[in-house]
């Protein structure tokens, strides 16, 4: 073997894209991560919107009580999935009168608003590093519909 003299060693390119995977990768995974992330908030957002129609849809339906109102949404996030406190989310049911347009008579309808303090998993303490708040984002879906029967 011919022995390698100085200057073909510093020519010498091996073990280039280790050091560069190795600069890339906390790069990666963090946008990899921040993906994920974002897909179960996401998720929960869906839950929201989703629970906030269920508790519009009973609280227009005659012989519903606001409590009843709460149960069901409350009900909806568990068999969503996420996780419930005893104010996390918080319902809010309100008359409301929905007008038809054209003339046409004036509705009465129930507003549904379910409002969720979502906590964020990984992102937010890594952005703690450089100067961010996230550490939690509230997520808020309004449904209303009219009521089934006439006044």
């Amino acid at each position: 073997m011919a022995p390698v003299n100085a200057r073909q060693r510093l020519r010498s390119e091996r073990g280039a894209e280790l050091v560069e995977f190795a600069l890339i990768l906390p790069l990666l995974l963090f946008i990899i991560l921040g993906l994920v992330d974002f897909g179960f908030l996401f998720q929960r957002f869906e839950v929201v919107t989703n629970a906030a129609r269920e508790g519009a849809r009973m609280a227009v339906l005659p012989g519903y009580v606001n409590a009843d109102v709460t149960a069901r949404v409350q009900n909806y996030f568990t068999t969503g999935g996420v996780a419930t406190t005893t104010g996390n989310p918080s319902v809010s049911v309100t008359n409301v009168t929905i007008p038809t347009g054209g003339g046409g008579p004036i509705l009465p309808g129930k507003r549904v608003q379910v409002t969720y303090a979502s906590p964020y998993l990984f992102i937010g303490p890594i952005a703690g590093w450089f100067g961010g708040t996230f550490t939690s984002a509230n997520l808020t879906a309004v449904a209303v519909m009219r009521d089934e029967l006439a006044p």
